[in-house]
């Protein structure tokens, strides 16, 4: 004998749901919602309750299907109007997410406070900016464990002063420039004294006096009061100062247009003819030969290098290749550029050293 199947009436299936809890007066209220909306209605990019709420019910518990009474939502909120409690829990309540949704959340925040970390910091020892790798190992090392409820940067600043108590790791300094009224600049350079700043140039032979410095960070709020009581002018060049910087072809500090011809090469007033005939030599080689060197048109000078460069593409190389990232790093620490035999000598030490040192903490 057959038996009809009995199908379940009234029943509303919640599929794709995200689940915000909110805890009042000693009860749970939960409200069903459509995932990745909770967030587009807190942050006001949705607008239509209707998109964010599956339904307009307040339960007890979403999952078993259990409705919230109506004596506890007055006790609770006051009212038993059920939209009116459903946008009180939508902005109030916590957004219950999965296992791996969450562990998902967690990584990319870790990965953003590293990289928080990688940019405001160097390595003490080398002078060099740490990996994000490394940085990631020694947050491991330290036992971090990230709050999805703080703010990224905040948490880095706090990783940065635990980091410094373990290893070889400090803030970079930001780069400033403050001008200040002729009476007033001499208490500014003392001032400066006092936050061990370092000063990168001044001037202070006109009527208005500036200078460029770079300090700690932790000064900056210091700095920033004390410039707007003198009603001094208050400039920030760069956040974050590395010893070693990087140089793109966008950069036109180290681009000079100069017509073809040898009256227009690279002279120094101490070299003698035998050495700027040398030196004529070499750059011929980097600008592809006498022909290129001597073609119509313009050519392309490298002021760090101090050598000529032929067309705009020979010259888009001369900025990618590693002689001149390595005369960029020693004009950074005010040295002479080196000729490109001497910059691959000097390269392969540097490698034997690094190969040595291998970053021991």
């Amino acid at each position: 004998m057959s038996r009809s199947l009995v199908q379940p009436i009234g029943q509303k299936r919640l599929t794709n749901v995200a689940v915000v809890r909110l805890k009042k007066h000693g009860n749970r209220f939960e409200i069903a919602c459509y995932k990745n909306k909770v967030l587009s209605w807190r942050s006001s990019v949705e607008k239509d309750l209707d998109e964010v709420l599956q339904s307009h019910t307040v339960y007890s518990n979403v999952s078993k299907g259990v409705l919230a009474k109506s004596k506890e939502l007055l006790q609770a909120f006051g009212t038993d109007d059920q939209t009116k409690i459903c946008l009180e829990i939508l902005d109030k309540g916590e957004l219950q997410v999965a296992g791996k949704e969450r562990e998902s959340q967690l990584s990319n925040q870790f990965r953003d406070i590293a990289t928080i970390v990688m940019q405001k910091t160097f390595n003490t020892e080398t002078q060099r900016p740490y990996t994000i790798g490394m940085i990631e190992r020694l947050m491991r090392e330290i036992h971090f464990a990230v709050d999805p409820h703080s703010n990224s940067k905040k948490q880095a600043l706090e990783v940065i002063h635990e980091l410094q108590k373990q290893f070889p790791i400090k803030r970079s300094p930001m780069r400033l420039r403050i001008g200040a009224p002729e009476k007033d600049f001499s208490s500014l350079l003392e001032k400066l004294s006092v936050w061990n700043a370092s000063i990168v140039s001044k001037d202070d032979s006109g009527s208005h006096p500036y200078v460029v410095f770079e300090m700690d960070p932790g000064f900056y709020r210091d700095c920033s009061e004390f410039v707007s009581s003198l009603q001094g002018r208050f400039e920030v060049l760069a956040y974050s100062v590395h010893v070693e910087e990087d140089t793109h072809v966008d950069h036109y500090d180290d681009y000079e247009d100069v017509p073809a011809g040898p009256s227009r090469l690279p002279m120094e007033p101490s070299d003698s003819v035998s050495q700027l005939s040398e030196k004529l030599q070499k750059q011929t080689t980097i600008s592809g030969g006498n022909e290129n060197v001597k073609a119509e048109g313009k050519q392309n000078k490298c002021s760090t290098c101090q050598v000529l460069v032929g067309d705009a593409n020979e010259f888009r190389d001369h900025f990618k290749s590693d002689w001149h990232k390595h005369n960029v790093k020693r004009k950074t620490r005010q040295l002479p550029p080196l000729t490109e035999e001497e910059c691959m000598a000097d390269l392969e030490v540097w490698d034997l050293k690094s190969d040595l040192k291998d970053y021991s903490f």
